[in-house]
């Protein structure tokens, strides 16, 4: 019995190692995980991009935000001079908080009166924005402390000390609902989900059937093929999309303030790049569960540097930049923009053109590849 064990054992082993694709999917795949989760899976918010927006500009204002810039959480990135640019930097994405500091605020100081600071944040990401404003109000109090020892220093028997309302105000999503934050992005993440999940079986299904040999010696040319397999599984992820959309919408009352048919719009561009690389993952993929392995493969990383679940600008610069080439990054940021801000393709359009680039480029890579195959 032993030796049976021992040779349907060594069996299994030489299956499964001889293949090098298998190889790298069982040993390079974990490797490739932990260093994503270690340096991108980061929830502590320590870089917050930050807009400056000072009216008053006098001591005190300079000295209160020397307090907020001075901290390890927020990063002046930005200063703006009116409220349209306030509109702006929010609109596209710029910055996640703008500090706004009205004119009178050094007097007010100076007077004994409640002085006023305006914190706008974006309000779409809740999780983030609950953390933003724990920081400024810890900054707030701390700031209002060292103000009240240095008068009641100088004039002693002060009964009024300087007092200072932080009032916060979130855009696109008042109430701070989680919701509001994740609902949109399941979207993306189940059809980059199934439409390379689809296109990568069913291809791969055609081969160990050995029906793909049938279609390979038919009049179909390449090209009709190629758009003949991949047009049912777009059209499939457009209907999940819309599923999705109309069932966070009606049923968990999820915001949709901009314009369906340029949510469309941005699905059919994302899905070059998702059914492109199944169609790529087919042509190395020899078996249905090796194109599985691959696909979660792929998913992985391009969901961990989407932004998705952790804040990009927290990452290491190195991964900042990889996610560049991360399409889902993009997507994302076009489907909140949709759904929450109702923003429209005048500044979505910074999406849309890496969004098609990288699409086009990665289906162009797979459609002559998978040509190749077939010849």
């Amino acid at each position: 019995m032993f030796e049976r064990i021992k040779a349907i054992l060594a069996k299994e082993f030489k299956q499964v190692l001889r293949d090098p694709r298998m190889k790298t999917v069982i040993f390079i795949s974990p490797l490739i995980q932990v260093i994503l989760f270690g340096y991108a899976a980061n929830k502590d918010i320590t870089y917050i991009p930050t807009v400056i927006y000072d009216q008053d500009n006098t001591k005190e204002s300079r000295q209160l935000l020397r307090k907020f810039t001075y901290s390890k959480y927020f990063v002046p990135k930005h200063y703006i001079y009116s409220v349209q640019e306030q509109n702006a930097v929010l609109d596209k994405g710029i910055a996640s908080v703008v500090l706004r500091i009205d004119r009178g605020f050094g007097r007010n100081l100076k007077s004994g009166k409640e002085a006023d600071i305006q914190l706008a944040y974006d309000g779409s990401d809740s999780n983030t924005a609950m953390v933003v404003m724990g920081y400024a109000n810890t900054i707030i109090s701390q700031y209002q402390e060292d103000l009240s020892q240095e008068a009641i220093a100088d004039q002693p028997l002060l009964e009024e000390v300087p007092k200072i309302e932080l009032r916060d105000r979130a855009w696109f999503n008042g109430n701070l609902i989680s919701r509001n934050y994740y609902l949109p992005g399941v979207i993306a993440s189940i059809v980059t989900m199934m439409s390379l999940l689809l296109t990568a079986m069913a291809i791969v299904r055609e081969k160990e059937i050995g029906t793909m040999e049938q279609l390979t010696v038919s009049p179909l040319k390449p090209i009709e093929l190629i758009i003949g397999k991949l047009i049912p599984f777009a059209i499939i992820a457009l209907m999940q999309s819309m599923l999705i959309t109309t069932l966070g919408v009606f049923w968990f009352h999820i915001p949709f303030r901009g314009n369906l048919l340029l949510l469309l719009l941005g699905t059919c561009v994302y899905l070059f790049t998702t059914l492109g690389a199944g169609l790529y993952i087919s042509t190395i993929a020899s078996t249905q569960q090796e194109a599985m392995m691959s696909v979660f493969l792929f998913y992985t990383p391009v969901f961990l540097l989407s932004g998705f679940a952790y804040p990009i600008h927290n990452m290491p610069i190195v991964i900042q930049y990889l996610t560049f080439l991360n399409p889902l990054r993009y997507f994302l940021v076009v489907i909140r923009g949709i759904f929450l801000k109702g923003v429209g393709i005048e500044i979505l359009w910074e999406q849309f053109i890496p969004l098609l680039a990288i699409g086009l480029s990665v289906i162009t890579l797979s459609s002559l590849r998978f040509r190749r195959r077939l010849g």
